[in-house]
């Protein structure tokens, strides 16, 4: 198992010889955690997406250290080529899941289909990358596997019931993957970011005003967060500042979780 970076010229906070997997990362919070991790000195980041002009933007804004592979996360049986079409790449040391989709209706309107739409993003796709990359980490000793949860999983949200229950079921994955893990050096954590000013975000407010004014109100900084605000907790708890955390949800949400 690899010992935790002793090397006092080193920063703690320090991704050098890192590559990271970043699905969803062509825009919004993935693109925001992969400006980050490139900026605390990752080897490389690889962006992982259904949009291929998307991604090759983004990988060309970040240089050279930066690539894409394109993937629909929800098609699960496509996932061990996808595996490796990105080990072809380079070998991920760190898993970012990010990737998401939403489904705003009322439960009464939701189809299975659009529940399981929902859930097979988040989860599913989520697991079988997991399943993936997580041999050759826990053969290394040491690697970071990294959820972008939601503060849906410690409020009451109406109108994405299957995005909050999708979330729910990732924090499941992380206590039990990161119990399971910990042993082999292989450390789970997840991100719950509050409102941040991203596209799936702004989305959500459209013809929705009051929506928009009832989360401001309802955080204490009185304003949305930043795609590299939950970028820079991404690369703590992918670096080896984090060395003894695991298991762990970290809120990133300026009080919205805890306001009146």
């Amino acid at each position: 198992m690899s010992e935790p970076n002793t090397d006092s010229a080193a920063s703690p906070f320090s991704l050098a010889g890192e590559v990271a997997l970043i699905t969803g990362g062509g825009t919004g919070i993935g693109l925001g955690i992969a400006k980050c991790m490139l900026a605390a000195g990752a080897e490389h980041v690889i962006l992982a997406g259904r949009r291929e002009d998307v991604l090759a933007e983004a990988a060309e804004s970040l240089g050279e250290r930066a690539s894409h592979v394109v993937q629909d996360i929800a098609q699960i049986d496509e996932i061990p080529a996808f595996a490796d079409r990105v080990r072809a790449v380079a070998q991920p040391t760190c898993l970012v899941h990010n990737a998401g989709v939403n489904c705003k209706k009322p439960f009464v309107d939701l189809t299975d289909g659009e529940f399981m739409g929902v859930f097979d993003v988040h989860v599913r796709g989520a697991i079988a990358i997991t399943r993936e990359f997580a041999p050759a980490m826990l053969e290394r000793g040491s690697g970071s596997i990294l959820w972008i949860s939601s503060m849906a999983t410690v409020m009451g949200l109406p109108l994405v019931t299957s995005y909050s229950v999708a979330k729910c079921a990732m924090h499941g994955a992380v206590l039990n993957l990161s119990a399971e893990f910990a042993p082999g050096g292989v450390r789970v954590n997840a991100i719950l970011p509050g409102w941040i000013e991203s596209a799936m975000a702004l989305n959500s407010f459209k013809g929705d005003e009051p929506r928009r004014q009832k989360v401001l109100g309802r955080t204490p900084m009185k304003r949305m967060g930043t795609t590299e605000e939950v970028g820079n907790v991404a690369v703590f708890l992918s670096s080896p500042a984090a060395s003894f955390v695991t298991g762990a949800f970290l809120t990133v949400d300026g009080g919205a979780s805890i306001g009146f």
